[in-house]
């Protein structure tokens, strides 16, 4: 019963992360996030964490949308069970794992 709600939790503090502006590299505003995502430019917190945890499950720590050399990537960081704090880099439009 509690870890969906830490997930929840997590999830939100995530997308308050991305769209509250702490975004590293080429700086974006509330509305260019909004428009990527109603564009389908770039995949809802959701779909990209669903896809982190896969490759590494844990607590979501911190989410960042970085725009590089054109490309939009998710950076997540996640804390796994033994306290150990996990790096990825997702692409924001497919949610595929880049780096780890």
């Amino acid at each position: 019963m509690q870890r969906p709600r830490l997930t929840a939790i997590a999830v939100s503090v995530g997308l308050l992360s991305v769209t509250g502006g702490a975004i590293a590299g080429d700086r974006l505003d509330h509305d260019e996030i909004k428009q990527l995502r109603e564009a389908g430019q770039i995949l809802p917190m959701g779909e990209v964490m669903a896809s982190a945890q896969t490759v590494q499950p844990g607590q979501l720590v911190e989410a960042e949308l970085e725009r590089e050399d054109g490309a939009y990537l998710y950076e997540i960081k996640i804390l796994a069970a033994d306290g150990t704090v996990h790096k990825l880099e997702l692409d924001a439009a497919t949610g595929e794992v880049l780096e780890r």
